[in-house]
Parts: C-alpha cells; structure tokens; sequence
C-alpha cells in the first residue's frame, strides 16, 4: 500500500471549503457592504459565543491581534515579557514591535508547551516588577493550564495574553473539574486566534481577540481602525456634523472585511463538527502508532486537544520529511525554535539556551491531519511511515 501514490497531494494541513462557503461569500459579495458593516459583529458575536468569552474584535490576521493586545495592554520599551521557544515567531515578535525585550522558558518535552515550573523559576530568580507579561501558546491545540499561568502571574503582577491560534475548541480541566475552554477569557486578560487557511476556521487570512474586559475590548476597537472613534462618549471635543470622528491615539488599520467574515461565519457553523474529525483522526494515529518502535506521539490521548496538528518524533527527522516528500506526504516542522532564528540570536540568544526545545525540534514533524483527510488517505501515511521507521530501525 505504501508504494501506491495517493490521488492527490497530502500537505500537514489544508482548508475545507464548502458549497455553503462558496455561498456565503457569494451573498456577501451582493450585500451593501464589502468591509465595515454587519458581517463583522455578527462573526464577532457567534466567535465569542462558541469560545465563552464576552467579546471578540476580528483583525486581519493573528499577528496582527497579537499586536493589537500588546499595545492594549501598553508594552513600554524595555519591558520584559516571557513566552515559549516553540511557538511561529510572531508569538514574541509582538512584542518587539512595542519595543519590549522577549524573554523565553524551556518546554515540557512530554507536550510541547510551555514549561510552568520553569517559569516560576525564571520569574523567582528576578525581583517581583522586572516580567511584565506572559504569552503561553497552546501548542498543536493542546491548552496550556490557564488556571496555573493566572496563580503564576498574579503572584508576580503580570498580564496574560492566551496565544490560541492552535486550540479553537480546546480546553483544559481546572481544579474544580470544570472545562475551561481556551480564549473563553477566564483567566487571561487577553486571547487570540488566527483564520489562516490550515486552522481549524479558515478566513483565507483573519484573526480574532477574545477577553472578558470591557475597557479592552473598547480599545481594541480603536486601535484597530487607526485609533479613531466616532463614540460620543468617547470624543474629547463637541462634534460639528454627522461626519465627525477623532483620531485619539496611533492605531492601524487591522480591520478583517465583511468579505472575509461571511467566509468565517460558515466555517464557524461545522467548527464542531471538524474538531471532531480530527480528533478521530487522532485517535486513529494514535492505535496505528502505539509501541511502534522508533516513533514517538507528541502528547498522544490529551483531554481537550483540540488537534491542530498531530506531531511525531524520529531519530531521522530530515530523512522521514524528505521519504514522505518522495511519496507525495508533505509534512512539516513546528516549529524552528524562536530563540534559534537569526534576529533573536542578534538579540544575545544562543543554542543551548533552551535545551528541551533544541531537543524537541531536531525530531519533530507535523504529518497530515485535517477534516478532509479520508481514512484510506490517512492509512496511507501510517504505512509510509511505518516502513520508513521499519528500514531505519
């Protein structure tokens, strides 16, 4: 089965686009609005509804929210924020773009994420007041204890942007048994997820902020429109004309169009429904690889995983990504560590910083999943798999 090429290419991910996707957009396209109108709430307002958060500001894409929470929660030049090394650079780079300095803790090896105790570590090492932030990620869609991170953070004055671009769906188990949906804005001030093509909500770009916080979710909405307000309980000088609007603070204009939220709307409608393959899909990956010899499952069984990817680890990790490649599987690293890439290191980090995630990433790689992959596909990339591990081992 191994030796017979699937009918079409399978990548570590890819969208599902629907006949009732193609009509939102469609309808969107004849309504009066292409950006700025109703659509966008309305995204809003299901997106908050489905993560058990009070509001949601939808953005052009999940950098773009990562930023807009940093400046909501005014990242000041030099100030220190802690993430993870493995995690899309954009994780940290928001906040450089304020002018704050990123600070990393080591991973959990048995998940990916970050490490807690490591955390606290580094947060204890340093007088209370030098860490401003924190920015967990809930990597591969597996959620990071939230409830754990608010203890860490409020023990030590720090705020909680939750980097949920993996986890739409996902969730935790508190301490009181009770799920805790990720982004549902009960122990972060701030979350954010992104509707790129290969997540589980797809936009063809876009990104969402979810919080509990009123006065944030007020700024958000200006930041994201170049700082302006038309609000009358917000203008600082008596309004001439209906016209009227002020420029109160520098924003950008992050907006996501009526276009691209009519897409996001629909996707949002079977949201569950694709979770819930790919968690099958999972579950399946899972029996096909237990006690394989030579394989290991990043954080295989998790409760509340949400499935984003599904990560394998090998000795070889270049020669499986390039056998895969020769048998039309194209995989994928998540992800290089952020501490490794070259603007950091110009920063002062170094290999060896990191040792877990240095570790993790040289046998890493993201097979195919997603709603769309049928079981015979899938059946597929398990034999390669298999035979590769078979030959090396």
């Amino acid at each position: 089965m191994a030796n017979s090429l699937p009918n079409r290419p399978l990548p570590y991910g890819r969208q599902f686009i629907s006949e009732a996707d193609v009509a939102a957009v469609v309808a969107s396209l004849h309504a009066d609005y292409l950006t700025q109108g109703p659509t966008v709430g309305e995204f809003e307002q299901q997106f908050a509804k489905y993560v058990g958060a009070k509001y949601a500001v939808a953005v052009s894409n999940g950098t773009a929210a990562l930023h807009l929470c940093a400046l909501a929660l005014n990242v000041q030049p030099g100030q220190r924020v802690i993430t993870t090394p493995i995690t899309f650079s954009a994780s940290a780079n928001c906040v450089r773009y304020c002018g704050g300095e990123v600070h990393f803790a080591d991973i959990d090896p048995e998940t990916g994420l970050i490490d807690l105790a490591k955390v606290q570590a580094l947060l204890e090492a340093h007088p209370k007041g030098y860490f401003t932030g924190l920015i967990p990620v809930d990597f591969a869609g597996l959620a990071v204890n939230l409830e754990q991170v608010r203890q860490l953070a409020d023990a030590h004055g720090l705020w909680i942007i939750e980097d949920a671009c993996h986890a739409p769906g996902g969730f935790f188990v508190d301490s009181q048994g009770q799920e805790q949906r990720c982004g549902n804005g009960r122990f972060a001030e701030l979350a954010i997820f992104s509707f790129h093509p290969v997540k589980h909500i797809a936009c063809g770009e876009g990104g969402m902020i979810t919080t509990n916080d009123e006065r944030l979710f007020h700024h958000l909405l200006r930041l994201r429109t170049h700082g302006i307000t038309r609000d009358p309980a917000d203008l600082v000088r008596e309004p001439d004309g209906g016209w009227y609007m002020e420029m109160q603070e520098l924003g950008y204009n992050y907006r996501l169009p009526d276009l691209n939220c009519a897409l996001g709307l629909s996707q949002l409608a079977r949201a569950d429904e694709g979770l819930a393959r790919r968690r099958q899909l999972a579950e399946q990956y899972d029996a096909a690889f237990a006690n394989l010899p030579g394989l290991t499952v990043l954080a295989p069984g998790r409760p509340g995983h949400a499935y984003h990817l599904y990560v394998v680890q090998v000795a070889d990790r270049k020669g499986l990504y390039d056998f895969l490649k020769t048998k039309q599987i194209f995989a994928q690293v998540h992800y290089i560590p952020v501490h490794r890439m070259p603007y950091y290191e110009g920063l002062g980090w170094r290999e060896g910083d990191f040792p877990l995630a240095e570790e993790y990433y040289a046998h890493c790689l993201s097979i195919p999943l997603f709603p769309t992959l049928t079981d015979e596909e899938q059946a597929y990339v398990v034999a390669c798999i298999k035979e590769f591990v078979s030959v090396e081992g």
